[in-house]
């Protein structure tokens, strides 16, 4: 009987209870549990596992660059301007469930992008879906789903997450088609979604470094807004 119920519960799809009946049944400590207590016990065991499961699948998702950045082990000594509280305030995720945007600016080597993909771990944690890119990535990706007629389709997936990493913008001048698709990006985006900017550059030269004036203004609009801005300051960590 007891084998038959392991190999339901297996049946089932419920592994992780499968193994902690068995467990139960092998070790004499648990008899001394009532019937609630141990069914209470399984089921926290398998409720657990899939939390861990879909955590672990939202992080393969999300892609990004640094896996394993999180908030409880950020360096707050190391960067001038990051203030405490405020990135505590972040770690809620409240910002990604209203749809409020982030802009990180600051010197190559800071540790912008780290930072970033540690508010993403935590998104992730919290069951939001992210999504990471660098602009150079990005705008090949834009580009060859234009000539493979699969454009609308990227730009749905980009519009659907919870919360949309834009790394290294302005990294070099946006011209070209890549403006008004990442105009599109944004826009879809704008008012419901979140999406965290980092940039080597202070928001007041980015209207330079993108080829038509209207279209800087329309994604300065919808990017800057109401934003939480973080300007970071000192040398590369990478030195340290």
């Amino acid at each position: 009987m007891i084998q038959q119920t392991i190999e339901r519960l297996y049946s089932l799809r419920l592994p992780t209870m499968a193994e902690a009946y068995s467990e139960q049944k092998t070790r004499g400590d648990f008899s001394e549990l009532s019937f609630d207590e141990r069914l209470e016990i399984l089921v926290e065991k398998e409720w657990l596992h899939r939390l861990d499961q879909r955590v672990k699948r939202r992080l393969k998702e999300a892609k990004l660059k640094h896996q394993q950045a999180c908030v409880e082990d950020v360096n707050y000594k190391s960067r001038q301007g990051l203030d405490r509280k405020q990135m505590e305030d972040l770690a809620t995720c409240h910002w990604i469930r209203a749809g409020r945007n982030v802009i990180m600016t600051g010197p190559t080597g800071i540790g912008k992008t780290w930072l970033a993909c540690a508010l993403s771990n935590r998104a992730c944690r919290d069951g939001l879906s992210v999504l990471y890119y660098r602009i150079p990535r990005l705008a090949e990706e834009l580009a060859i789903a234009r000539c493979d007629g699969s454009f609308l389709k990227l730009l749905a997936k980009l519009a659907r997450a919870d919360l949309l990493i834009l790394d290294d913008w302005a990294l070099s001048p946006l011209e070209g088609q890549i403006q008004h698709d990442l105009l599109e990006v944004v826009d879809d985006r704008a008012g419901s979604r979140a999406t965290l900017v980092t940039s080597q550059l202070p928001i007041d030269k980015w209207h330079d470094v993108i080829g038509d004036p209207s279209v800087a203004d329309a994604l300065l609009d919808r990017l800057v807004g109401t934003s939480i801005q973080i300007v970071l300051k000192g040398g590369s960590l990478r030195r340290a």
